[in-house]
């Protein structure tokens, strides 16, 4: 029987991608669901992917000058939950999940969240304890969720980043490396690996074999005329996006995925069999992302480099020994593939409708 729900996924692309595969799914199978998100700007590139409704709930993140409209948010999202009378609300972490968890809470509408990496951010922590089940990517997170009912689902990644053909302007035999710090870019990687992929063209240039090399890089906005004429004056073959569209062609098209740790980063790169290279945000919530990134260096899917010790030099060397050892990529590619979830969304659906109302 065909019922309505809630998907409160804002905030970022890494919540914010998830979400949206799991609402998709749950409307293939006959419910009616409402995608919600706070109403940043950064969300309208990310809802291109989405067909069904939207609504915004002007949550904000959890600072002190924004008390005012998050209590707002509170009651638009109360509001809008009479309205709709759903039979539950998924939501996927993040500050935009406060208002719509505690409203439901509130309503009485059963909760679901979702904890997209190893260590849970501060709002699934809080939040946790009204929800009727956290589902959760790793097993080693109900380690920080006592109490809550815990169910490993995976973590739901967008579809349309697997079988996709590569670029047809970058030649089969190249190696290429794939630079991502996200979608809005990561500065101090961007200053890492323009300058360690300088260091390998000038390297493979005294070899013979510079044109076999080629960089894909979405720089972010900042960043992008600055790395672009870098690659020109040096002679690097390169594909440069502020922000990449084609992340399924970027991915089938490269050997080497270097990038930040973020689960929806790591479970994309999994479900496409890619080996990478991660360097974790420093700066991520109770380091996160390198408890994210050591989950896949113990299994032999990726490496890590930790971003204040690295060097243009010591990226170089990293790369150019994969160059000359494509045996060591394939196995660690192979592990990656290992590692993925592909039902990760039919998990979370099922989920949903198990613990509505």
């Amino acid at each position: 029987m065909p019922k309505k729900y809630v998907v409160a996924c804002g905030g970022t692309g890494g919540h914010a991608f998830p979400g949206l595969a799991v609402a998709r799914e749950l409307k293939s199978r006959g419910h009616e669901v409402v995608v919600w998100m706070s109403g940043r700007d950064v969300e309208s590139s990310v809802l291109k992917s989405w067909d069904g409704p939207t609504f915004s709930t002007g949550a904000r993140q959890l600072v002190p000058k924004n008390i005012f409209n998050i209590l707002c948010s509170f009651f638009r999202c109360r509001n809008e939950l009479r309205r709709f009378d759903p039979s539950a609300v998924l939501a996927m972490g993040s500050y935009s999940s406060l208002p719509p968890v505690l409203a439901a809470f509130s309503r009485r509408v059963p909760i679901i969240l979702h904890e997209a990496n190893t260590v849970p951010g501060k709002a699934v922590s809080f939040l946790s304890r009204f929800a009727k089940v956290v589902a959760t990517t790793f097993d080693i997170t109900k380690n920080w969720l006592k109490g809550a009912n815990i169910v490993k689902t995976g973590l739901p990644v967008r579809s349309e980043i697997a079988n996709q053909p590569r670029f047809e302007d970058i030649p089969e035999d190249a190696f290429v490396v794939f630079i991502t710090g996200g979608s809005q870019g990561a500065h101090a990687v961007n200053e890492i690996m323009k300058e360690a992929c300088v260091l390998v063209k000038k390297e493979l240039r005294s070899e013979g074999k510079d044109d076999k090399f080629y960089v894909i890089h979405q720089t972010g906005v900042a960043d992008k005329e600055k790395v672009e004429e870098r690659y020109k004056l040096t002679g690097i073959n390169a594909r440069v996006r502020d922000f990449e569209r084609e992340m399924g062609r970027a991915f089938a098209s490269s050997n080497l995925v270097v990038c930040r740790a973020g689960a929806s980063t790591c479970f994309e790169l999994a479900i496409v069999g890619k080996c990478a290279f991660f360097i974790p945000l420093p700066s991520a919530m109770r380091d996160h992302q390198h408890m994210n990134a050591m989950e896949f260096v113990r299994e032999n899917a990726a490496d890590e480099g930790i971003q204040d010790m690295l060097s243009p030099e010591k990226v170089a060397k990293y790369i150019l020994y994969r160059i000359n050892h494509p045996e060591i990529l394939e196995e660690k590619s192979k592990n990656m593939a290992a590692m993925a979830v592909p039902d990760a969304a039919k998990n979370v659906a099922d989920l949903v409708e198990a613990n509505g109302k």
